[in-house]
Protein backbone atom coordinates (compact mmCIF):
# COMPACT_ATOMS: atom_id res chain seq x y z
CA UNK A 1 0.00 0.00 0.00
CA UNK A 2 1.11 3.42 -0.78
CA UNK A 3 0.06 6.05 1.92
CA UNK A 4 -1.26 9.01 0.87
CA UNK A 5 -2.01 12.97 2.10
CA UNK A 6 -4.46 14.77 0.37
CA UNK A 7 -4.48 18.89 1.62
CA UNK A 8 -7.86 19.75 0.60
CA UNK A 9 -7.52 24.00 0.44
CA UNK A 10 -10.68 24.90 -0.03
CA UNK A 11 -10.45 27.32 2.47
CA UNK A 12 -6.60 28.72 1.83
CA UNK A 13 -3.77 27.14 4.15
CA UNK A 14 -1.35 28.73 6.59
CA UNK A 15 1.26 26.63 8.69
CA UNK A 16 -0.55 26.72 11.84
CA UNK A 17 -3.71 24.99 9.90
CA UNK A 18 -1.54 22.60 8.50
CA UNK A 19 0.26 21.33 11.26
CA UNK A 20 -3.44 21.86 13.17
CA UNK A 21 -5.10 19.32 10.91
CA UNK A 22 -2.32 16.82 11.04
CA UNK A 23 -2.62 16.85 15.00
CA UNK A 24 -6.51 16.20 14.55
CA UNK A 25 -5.72 13.03 11.95
CA UNK A 26 -3.58 11.52 14.69
CA UNK A 27 -0.06 13.22 15.26
CA UNK A 28 1.01 12.63 18.57
CA UNK A 29 1.11 16.21 20.76
CA UNK A 30 3.62 14.48 23.27
CA UNK A 31 5.83 13.36 20.40
CA UNK A 32 5.66 16.49 18.62
CA UNK A 33 6.23 19.00 21.88
CA UNK A 34 9.41 16.97 22.67
CA UNK A 35 10.48 17.74 18.59
CA UNK A 36 9.50 21.30 19.01
CA UNK A 37 11.20 22.17 22.42
CA UNK A 38 14.96 21.04 21.24
CA UNK A 39 14.82 23.93 19.26
CA UNK A 40 14.26 26.12 22.34
CA UNK A 41 12.51 28.93 21.43
CA UNK A 42 10.85 28.86 24.45
CA UNK A 43 7.45 28.11 23.92
CA UNK A 44 4.19 26.32 24.77
CA UNK A 45 1.78 23.77 22.17
CA UNK A 46 -2.06 25.05 22.95
CA UNK A 47 -4.35 22.94 20.91
CA UNK A 48 -8.16 23.14 21.39
CA UNK A 49 -11.56 22.30 20.19
CA UNK A 50 -13.53 25.12 17.96
CA UNK A 51 -16.25 25.16 15.66
CA UNK A 52 -15.89 27.13 12.00
CA UNK A 53 -19.13 27.01 10.43
CA UNK A 54 -20.05 24.44 11.94
CA UNK A 55 -17.19 21.97 11.49
CA UNK A 56 -15.14 20.61 14.45
CA UNK A 57 -11.51 21.03 14.16
CA UNK A 58 -8.54 21.24 15.87
CA UNK A 59 -7.12 24.99 16.95
CA UNK A 60 -3.29 25.43 17.32
CA UNK A 61 -1.71 29.09 19.43
CA UNK A 62 1.84 29.02 20.05
CA UNK A 63 2.58 30.60 23.55
CA UNK A 64 5.26 32.44 24.17
CA UNK A 65 7.40 32.06 27.75
CA UNK A 66 5.12 35.12 29.28
CA UNK A 67 1.92 33.72 28.11
CA UNK A 68 1.22 35.94 25.10
CA UNK A 69 0.79 34.76 21.67
CA UNK A 70 4.26 35.22 19.66
CA UNK A 71 3.91 37.02 16.35
CA UNK A 72 2.04 35.39 13.82
CA UNK A 73 3.09 35.24 9.80
CA UNK A 74 1.16 38.21 9.28
CA UNK A 75 -1.79 40.15 9.74
CA UNK A 76 -4.23 37.07 7.94
CA UNK A 77 -7.01 36.05 9.50
CA UNK A 78 -5.69 32.60 10.52
CA UNK A 79 -3.58 34.30 13.51
CA UNK A 80 -4.55 35.75 17.16
CA UNK A 81 -5.59 39.35 16.48
CA UNK A 82 -4.03 39.86 13.24
CA UNK A 83 -1.35 41.65 14.37
CA UNK A 84 2.47 41.44 15.14
CA UNK A 85 2.90 41.21 19.16
CA UNK A 86 6.61 40.94 19.03
CA UNK A 87 10.02 40.88 17.14
CA UNK A 88 11.15 38.27 15.50
CA UNK A 89 13.62 39.58 12.94
CA UNK A 90 16.31 36.30 12.92
CA UNK A 91 18.34 36.11 9.72
CA UNK A 92 18.67 32.75 8.16
CA UNK A 93 21.80 31.72 9.81
CA UNK A 94 20.30 32.27 13.09
CA UNK A 95 17.16 29.97 12.39
CA UNK A 96 19.71 27.68 10.58
CA UNK A 97 21.32 27.17 14.20
CA UNK A 98 18.23 26.21 15.80
CA UNK A 99 17.06 23.86 13.56
CA UNK A 100 20.99 22.39 13.74
CA UNK A 101 20.34 22.46 17.11
CA UNK A 102 17.57 20.45 17.35
CA UNK A 103 16.54 16.72 17.65
CA UNK A 104 15.00 16.66 14.18
CA UNK A 105 16.00 13.42 12.26
CA UNK A 106 19.04 14.35 9.57
CA UNK A 107 16.85 14.41 6.97
CA UNK A 108 14.05 16.74 8.76
CA UNK A 109 16.90 19.42 9.59
CA UNK A 110 17.70 19.59 5.98
CA UNK A 111 14.32 20.12 5.29
CA UNK A 112 13.66 22.72 7.18
CA UNK A 113 16.83 24.69 6.68
CA UNK A 114 16.00 24.39 2.71
CA UNK A 115 12.28 25.25 3.74
CA UNK A 116 13.75 28.80 5.12
CA UNK A 117 16.25 29.47 2.64
CA UNK A 118 13.54 29.08 0.23
CA UNK A 119 11.34 31.61 2.04
CA UNK A 120 14.48 33.88 2.34
CA UNK A 121 15.18 33.78 -1.22
CA UNK A 122 11.77 34.87 -1.99
CA UNK A 123 12.14 37.91 0.31
CA UNK A 124 15.69 39.13 -0.94
CA UNK A 125 14.28 38.38 -4.49
CA UNK A 126 11.44 40.88 -4.04
CA UNK A 127 13.18 43.48 -2.08
CA UNK A 128 16.68 43.56 -4.31
CA UNK A 129 18.78 42.55 -1.25
CA UNK A 130 21.54 40.11 -1.03
CA UNK A 131 20.83 36.85 0.22
CA UNK A 132 22.53 37.55 3.87
CA UNK A 133 21.51 40.82 4.70
CA UNK A 134 17.75 39.20 4.69
CA UNK A 135 16.10 39.21 7.89
CA UNK A 136 12.93 37.10 8.07
CA UNK A 137 10.54 39.04 9.98
CA UNK A 138 6.61 37.99 10.54
CA UNK A 139 8.37 34.26 9.45
CA UNK A 140 11.71 35.11 11.42
CA UNK A 141 9.22 35.14 14.73
CA UNK A 142 8.87 31.79 17.40
CA UNK A 143 5.07 30.66 15.89
CA UNK A 144 6.38 30.31 12.05
CA UNK A 145 9.64 28.50 13.20
CA UNK A 146 6.91 26.10 15.18
CA UNK A 147 4.56 25.79 12.85
CA UNK A 148 7.14 25.02 9.77
CA UNK A 149 9.71 22.73 11.58
CA UNK A 150 6.44 21.43 12.91
CA UNK A 151 5.07 20.42 9.66
CA UNK A 152 8.62 19.04 9.03
CA UNK A 153 8.75 16.89 11.88
CA UNK A 154 4.49 16.03 11.29
CA UNK A 155 4.88 14.95 7.70
CA UNK A 156 7.38 12.93 8.34
CA UNK A 157 5.71 11.26 11.24
CA UNK A 158 3.42 10.16 8.95
CA UNK A 159 5.63 8.85 6.17
CA UNK A 160 3.42 9.42 3.10
CA UNK A 161 4.74 8.42 -0.35
CA UNK A 162 2.47 11.35 -1.68
CA UNK A 163 1.59 14.51 -0.70
CA UNK A 164 -1.84 15.87 -3.25
CA UNK A 165 -3.18 19.25 -3.09
CA UNK A 166 -6.12 20.65 -4.14
CA UNK A 167 -5.63 24.07 -5.97
CA UNK A 168 -5.28 26.82 -3.38
CA UNK A 169 -8.12 29.22 -2.42
CA UNK A 170 -6.19 32.22 -2.15
CA UNK A 171 -8.40 34.69 -0.99
CA UNK A 172 -8.77 38.78 -2.18
CA UNK A 173 -8.06 41.97 -0.68
CA UNK A 174 -5.17 43.49 1.23
CA UNK A 175 -3.33 42.92 4.16
CA UNK A 176 -0.74 44.76 5.88
CA UNK A 177 2.62 43.30 6.27
CA UNK A 178 6.02 44.65 7.57
CA UNK A 179 6.78 46.59 4.77
CA UNK A 180 2.92 48.14 4.46
CA UNK A 181 -0.75 47.06 2.81
CA UNK A 182 -0.54 44.75 -0.12
CA UNK A 183 -2.85 42.66 -2.76
CA UNK A 184 -3.69 39.62 -1.50
CA UNK A 185 -1.49 37.50 -2.01
CA UNK A 186 1.37 38.99 -0.34
CA UNK A 187 4.60 39.50 -2.20
CA UNK A 188 6.54 36.52 -0.64
CA UNK A 189 3.25 34.19 -0.74
CA UNK A 190 2.53 35.26 -4.73
CA UNK A 191 6.66 34.06 -5.45
CA UNK A 192 6.19 30.87 -3.30
CA UNK A 193 3.30 29.85 -5.33
CA UNK A 194 4.97 29.96 -8.90
CA UNK A 195 3.70 27.08 -10.68
CA UNK A 196 1.03 26.21 -8.19
CA UNK A 197 -2.74 25.78 -9.32
CA UNK A 198 -4.76 28.70 -7.68
CA UNK A 199 -7.94 30.39 -7.60
CA UNK A 200 -10.31 32.90 -5.50
CA UNK A 201 -13.91 32.05 -3.92
CA UNK A 202 -14.16 36.33 -3.62
CA UNK A 203 -13.58 35.99 -0.09
CA UNK A 204 -12.07 38.95 0.94
CA UNK A 205 -9.55 38.09 3.40
CA UNK A 206 -5.68 36.70 3.13
CA UNK A 207 -6.88 32.89 2.70
CA UNK A 208 -2.75 31.41 1.92
CA UNK A 209 -0.01 32.71 3.98
CA UNK A 210 3.80 32.65 3.28
CA UNK A 211 4.45 29.29 5.21
CA UNK A 212 1.33 27.37 4.26
CA UNK A 213 2.76 28.48 0.41
CA UNK A 214 6.18 27.34 1.78
CA UNK A 215 4.76 24.05 2.52
CA UNK A 216 2.09 23.00 0.14
CA UNK A 217 4.63 24.18 -3.21
CA UNK A 218 7.71 21.97 -1.63
CA UNK A 219 5.80 18.95 -0.34
CA UNK A 220 2.46 18.60 -3.01
CA UNK A 221 3.98 16.10 -5.45
CA UNK A 222 0.58 16.83 -7.25
CA UNK A 223 -2.64 19.17 -7.72
CA UNK A 224 -5.58 17.98 -8.23
CA UNK A 225 -9.13 16.12 -7.13
CA UNK A 226 -8.46 13.45 -4.23
CA UNK A 227 -6.84 10.79 -6.00
CA UNK A 228 -8.28 6.93 -5.27
CA UNK A 229 -7.88 5.90 -2.26
CA UNK A 230 -9.09 3.90 0.94
CA UNK A 231 -9.30 6.81 3.71
CA UNK A 232 -7.73 5.50 7.12
CA UNK A 233 -7.86 8.83 8.60
CA UNK A 234 -8.92 12.69 8.28
CA UNK A 235 -8.37 15.92 10.35
CA UNK A 236 -9.40 19.55 10.20
CA UNK A 237 -7.11 22.26 10.66
CA UNK A 238 -8.75 26.14 12.15
CA UNK A 239 -8.00 29.19 11.47
CA UNK A 240 -8.61 31.81 14.25
CA UNK A 241 -10.79 34.12 12.04
CA UNK A 242 -14.64 32.82 11.37
CA UNK A 243 -15.34 33.70 7.37
CA UNK A 244 -19.19 33.00 7.64
CA UNK A 245 -20.70 30.19 6.11
CA UNK A 246 -17.11 29.37 4.93
CA UNK A 247 -15.34 26.79 7.15
CA UNK A 248 -12.10 28.41 7.66
CA UNK A 249 -10.13 25.02 8.11
CA UNK A 250 -7.62 23.31 6.07
CA UNK A 251 -9.02 19.60 5.53
CA UNK A 252 -6.56 16.52 5.38
CA UNK A 253 -7.38 13.48 4.26
CA UNK A 254 -5.34 10.09 4.71
CA UNK A 255 -5.33 7.07 2.96
CA UNK A 256 -3.66 4.09 0.94
CA UNK A 257 -3.97 3.44 -2.82
CA UNK A 258 -4.87 -0.05 -3.83
CA UNK A 259 -1.73 -1.29 -4.26
CA UNK A 260 -3.24 -4.95 -6.23
CA UNK A 261 -4.67 -2.85 -9.01
CA UNK A 262 -3.49 0.09 -11.40
CA UNK A 263 -4.62 3.44 -10.45
CA UNK A 264 -7.13 5.30 -13.08
CA UNK A 265 -7.36 9.12 -13.50
CA UNK A 266 -9.04 11.43 -15.43
CA UNK A 267 -6.36 13.72 -17.90
CA UNK A 268 -7.57 15.98 -20.53
CA UNK A 269 -5.77 15.14 -24.55
CA UNK A 270 -4.76 18.90 -26.19
CA UNK A 271 -4.20 18.38 -29.78
CA UNK A 272 -3.99 20.22 -32.63
CA UNK A 273 -2.86 20.08 -36.03
CA UNK A 274 0.14 21.76 -37.89
CA UNK A 275 1.45 22.17 -41.36
CA UNK A 276 3.05 25.86 -41.71
CA UNK A 277 5.18 25.66 -39.43
CA UNK A 278 9.71 25.53 -38.80
CA UNK A 279 10.35 22.08 -37.88
CA UNK A 280 12.86 23.37 -35.19
CA UNK A 281 10.22 24.75 -33.41
CA UNK A 282 9.13 21.60 -31.66
CA UNK A 283 11.73 20.57 -29.77
CA UNK A 284 10.75 23.92 -27.67
CA UNK A 285 7.35 23.88 -28.26
CA UNK A 286 7.40 20.36 -25.99
CA UNK A 287 9.67 21.29 -23.92
CA UNK A 288 7.50 24.17 -22.62
CA UNK A 289 4.56 22.09 -22.89
CA UNK A 290 6.25 19.66 -20.46
CA UNK A 291 7.07 22.11 -18.07
CA UNK A 292 3.94 23.53 -17.66
CA UNK A 293 3.15 20.70 -16.13
CA UNK A 294 1.89 18.38 -19.25
CA UNK A 295 2.42 14.49 -18.73
CA UNK A 296 3.05 13.73 -22.15
CA UNK A 297 3.38 15.45 -25.42
CA UNK A 298 4.21 13.71 -28.84
CA UNK A 299 3.78 14.06 -32.53
CA UNK A 300 2.54 12.31 -35.07
CA UNK A 301 2.91 13.12 -39.12
CA UNK A 302 -0.24 13.56 -40.04
CA UNK A 303 -1.67 14.33 -43.77
CA UNK A 304 -3.75 17.67 -44.14
CA UNK A 305 -5.68 19.22 -46.63
CA UNK A 306 -4.90 19.60 -50.26
CA UNK A 307 -2.15 16.84 -49.42
CA UNK A 308 0.16 18.68 -47.49
CA UNK A 309 2.34 17.09 -44.94
CA UNK A 310 1.58 18.06 -41.03
CA UNK A 311 2.32 17.09 -37.75
CA UNK A 312 -0.49 16.20 -34.98
CA UNK A 313 0.69 17.66 -31.49
CA UNK A 314 -1.00 15.34 -28.56
CA UNK A 315 -0.61 16.46 -25.13
CA UNK A 316 -1.77 14.87 -22.12
CA UNK A 317 -2.22 16.80 -18.79
CA UNK A 318 -4.37 17.44 -15.54
CA UNK A 319 -7.51 19.38 -16.28
CA UNK A 320 -6.15 22.30 -14.54
CA UNK A 321 -2.85 22.45 -16.66
CA UNK A 322 -5.04 22.80 -19.79
CA UNK A 323 -4.94 26.87 -19.74
CA UNK A 324 -1.07 26.83 -19.23
CA UNK A 325 -0.94 24.16 -22.29
CA UNK A 326 -3.12 25.95 -24.66
CA UNK A 327 -0.95 29.23 -23.95
CA UNK A 328 1.90 27.59 -24.93
CA UNK A 329 0.29 26.35 -28.15
CA UNK A 330 -1.45 29.42 -29.35
CA UNK A 331 2.41 31.90 -28.22
CA UNK A 332 4.80 28.77 -29.50
CA UNK A 333 3.12 27.46 -32.31
CA UNK A 334 1.43 28.66 -36.13
CA UNK A 335 -1.99 26.39 -34.76
CA UNK A 336 -4.99 28.80 -34.36
CA UNK A 337 -7.11 26.46 -32.94
CA UNK A 338 -6.80 23.45 -30.59
CA UNK A 339 -8.89 20.56 -29.27
CA UNK A 340 -9.33 19.17 -25.98
CA UNK A 341 -11.56 16.33 -24.18
CA UNK A 342 -11.27 14.67 -21.10
CA UNK A 343 -9.98 11.21 -21.04
CA UNK A 344 -9.42 8.12 -18.57
CA UNK A 345 -5.93 6.47 -18.24
CA UNK A 346 -5.04 3.46 -16.42
CA UNK A 347 -1.38 3.52 -15.42
CA UNK A 348 0.84 1.07 -13.01
CA UNK A 349 2.43 1.68 -9.69
CA UNK A 350 5.67 3.67 -10.23
CA UNK A 351 8.33 4.41 -8.31
CA UNK A 352 12.75 4.68 -8.29
CA UNK A 353 15.19 2.33 -6.66
CA UNK A 354 19.13 2.89 -7.03
CA UNK A 355 21.64 0.79 -8.27
CA UNK A 356 25.47 1.61 -7.57
CA UNK A 357 27.80 0.89 -11.05
CA UNK A 358 31.15 1.88 -11.58
CA UNK A 359 30.92 5.63 -11.97
CA UNK A 360 28.24 6.54 -10.17
CA UNK A 361 24.71 6.05 -9.01
CA UNK A 362 22.00 4.98 -11.46
CA UNK A 363 18.23 5.73 -10.75
CA UNK A 364 15.97 2.45 -12.23
CA UNK A 365 12.22 3.50 -12.86
CA UNK A 366 10.63 0.84 -11.85
CA UNK A 367 6.40 0.12 -12.62
CA UNK A 368 3.95 -2.90 -10.84
CA UNK A 369 0.90 -4.18 -10.72
CA UNK A 370 -0.51 -6.88 -8.24
CA UNK A 371 3.01 -6.68 -6.15
CA UNK A 372 4.73 -7.64 -9.04
CA UNK A 373 7.48 -5.55 -11.23
CA UNK A 374 6.47 -5.65 -14.61
CA UNK A 375 8.84 -2.93 -15.97
CA UNK A 376 12.11 -1.45 -14.86
CA UNK A 377 14.21 0.98 -17.13
CA UNK A 378 17.41 3.11 -16.16
CA UNK A 379 17.65 6.62 -16.17
CA UNK A 380 18.77 7.81 -19.05
CA UNK A 381 20.20 11.09 -17.77
CA UNK A 382 21.81 9.44 -15.18
CA UNK A 383 23.67 7.05 -17.50
CA UNK A 384 24.39 9.81 -19.78
CA UNK A 385 26.76 11.60 -16.77
CA UNK A 386 28.09 7.90 -15.55
CA UNK A 387 29.03 7.79 -20.01
CA UNK A 388 30.81 11.59 -19.87
CA UNK A 389 32.23 11.24 -16.86
CA UNK A 390 33.97 7.52 -17.73
CA UNK A 391 33.79 7.71 -21.49
CA UNK A 392 31.81 4.23 -21.71
CA UNK A 393 29.30 4.41 -24.41
CA UNK A 394 25.72 4.99 -23.20
CA UNK A 395 24.57 1.81 -24.52
CA UNK A 396 27.09 0.32 -22.21
CA UNK A 397 26.25 2.03 -19.04
CA UNK A 398 22.77 1.03 -19.75
CA UNK A 399 23.27 -2.48 -19.73
CA UNK A 400 25.33 -2.45 -16.69
CA UNK A 401 22.66 -0.65 -14.79
CA UNK A 402 20.05 -3.43 -15.81
CA UNK A 403 22.33 -6.04 -15.18
CA UNK A 404 22.91 -4.59 -11.78
CA UNK A 405 19.02 -3.94 -11.52
CA UNK A 406 18.94 -7.38 -11.95
CA UNK A 407 21.55 -9.02 -9.68
CA UNK A 408 19.48 -6.74 -7.12
CA UNK A 409 15.84 -7.56 -7.79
Amino acid sequence: MARVIYLDCFSGVAGDMLLAALIDAGLPIGELTSALGSLGVGHELVPRRVTRAGISATHLAVVSRDGQPDAADHAHPHTPGGAKTRGGHRTLVEIARLIDGSSLSASGKERATHLFRRLAEAEAAIHEVPLDEVHLHEVGAVDSIIDICGAVFALEWFAADEIISSPLNVGGGTVRIAHGVFPVPAPATLRLLQGVPVHSTGIQAELVTPTGALLVSDYATGYGPMPAMTIARSGYGAGTKDLGDVPNVLRVVIGDRDATAAHADGVVQIECEIDDMNPQLYGRVTDLILAAGALDVFLVSAQMKKGRPGTLLVALAPADRRPAVNEILFRETTTIGARFHAVEREVLERGWREVAIPGGVVRIKVASRNGEVLNAAPEFEDCLRIAEQTGEPVKTVLATAMAAWLELK
